[in-house]
């Protein structure tokens, strides 16, 4: 099955109420159409070092940031298509590179056991990456239930809805359930509008309209700052207090 594997385009992210959803929905009904695969579960798995320096890098929001994951769209098995994706924002737009290759062909590439099935200059974009950054593993799974909406004009403006959001550190696998703890509050929708160029009037008009307003927001980002720092810093906490006691004790 063809597929698209390079992206350039603009994502801009809003955070909804249920209600707004519905407002929003009931306005792209003339011009939006839910794609075939309908609401849908997505797995994700993000790549770091040790140090997490690929998202605390992405965190200080600097006009050039990278990140790479690989992504499933249901629960897979070792022979399932998954997506490696290398997303690259530079000045606001952002660049994505994507191949897909079996799981298990996939997490042993992208863990540096056996070069890549297929060599392609995406293969080699994400060699390099991989190499460059070194050590890369993977250190948190991401799902979330999507809708998603293409224009019925055939352009290639869309729109997404995610929510349950939830994020884990363990079972890192695209192969478990999806399962974890939740960085959204509930009653939350992640809006995302994805274009090359601009949005269309009628969306902004709803937007003006609802004092609906753009915002930052970064799933991984998110699960760092909810779930993966506290955790680090309660680690280092521990250990301090561990060796004030040796000492005290002397």
């Amino acid at each position: 099955m063809a597929y698209q594997t390079v992206f350039r385009r603009y994502e801009l992210k809003y955070l909804l109420t249920i209600e707004q959803k519905q407002i929003i929905l009931e306005a792209m009904r003339p011009y939006m159409q839910l794609d075939k695969y309908g609401r849908t579960t997505i797995r994700n798995l993000y790549y770091d070092t040790d140090h997490y320096r690929l998202i605390r890098r992405s965190m200080e929001k600097p006009e050039y940031k990278e990140k790479l994951r690989i992504r499933s769209y249901c629960q897979v098995s070792e022979d399932n298509p998954v997506f490696v994706e290398l997303k690259k924002k530079y000045q606001k737009v952002v660049y994505k590179r994507r191949i897909s290759l079996p799981e298990q062909d996939a997490m042993r590439w992208i863990g540096r056991e056996v070069p890549c099935p297929t060599e392609t200059q995406i293969s080699r974009e994400i060699d390099y990456f991989a190499d460059f950054y070194g050590g890369l593993h993977p250190t948190v799974f991401l799902s979330y239930e999507r809708e998603a909406y293409f224009a019925r004009d055939g352009g290639d403006f869309r729109v997404t809805f995610d929510d349950h959001i939830l994020c884990r550190q363990d079972d890192l696998s695209l192969r478990s359930s999806a399962y974890g703890t939740p960085i959204l509050e509930e009653g939350t929708v992640l809006m995302e509008l994805k274009c090359s160029g601009g949005i269309p009037l009628w969306m902004t008009g709803v937007l003006s309209k609802e004092h609906i307003y753009k915002t930052s927001f970064s799933k991984y980002g998110t699960a760092y700052q909810s779930l993966i720092f506290p955790q680090i810093y309660s680690t280092k906490l521990t250990e301090t207090e561990r060796i004030f006691t040796y000492e005290r004790n002397l």
